[in-house]
């Protein structure tokens, strides 16, 4: 195919959200539900910087095949003040004993498992309103307490 070039990356933010200890729901026909509720976080790159409001939450599965499905939907507060609504899906790609691991508190490196997502936003604030119109994808790490992110906009190549 002809007239395709790879896109372009560009850094929006660095985030970390602290997480309440999840709420498991079990073996449910789909796989094992999980719900990770926000407690708070902040986020910050070149162009917005500010923090995660509480209550949003992770409606994470945990699927048959073993991979994590992400369904995140949260708020963030920029420092300015505005709001905007970010949700997102995702998969967390990891062996029983890498999950094991984290689970114990080990900071296991990224080169260990897969951990994706792909943001989206929605605001009314008119300095934010480029977000309303950009996809993204995001890198996560699972850490104590909560997870980290670097999130970059996907734009076409220059």
């Amino acid at each position: 195919m002809t007239g395709y070039r790879e896109p372009r990356l560009e850094h929006l933010y660095d985030m970390h959200i602290d997480l309440e200890a999840p709420q498991v729901i079990g073996a449910a026909p789909a796989g094992q539900r999980q719900i990770f509720i926000v407690k708070g976080g902040t986020f910050e790159g070149p162009r917005i910087k500010g923090t995660f409001l509480p209550g949003g939450g992770d409606w994470a599965l945990i699927r048959t095949d073993g991979a994590v499905q992400l369904d995140v939907r949260a708020t963030l507060k920029t420092d300015d003040g505005a709001l905007i609504y970010t949700s997102y899906s995702g998969l967390i790609i990891l062996p029983p004993d890498v999950l094991g691991r984290i689970m114990g508190g080990e900071d296991v490196p990224l080169t260990e498992y897969y951990f994706y997502t792909n943001p989206m936003f929605q605001t009314a604030a008119e300095s934010y309103t480029w977000l309303n119109q950009t996809i993204a994808v995001g890198r996560g790490k699972v850490v104590p307490g909560g997870v980290e992110y670097r999130v970059w906009t996907v734009s076409d190549p220059a």
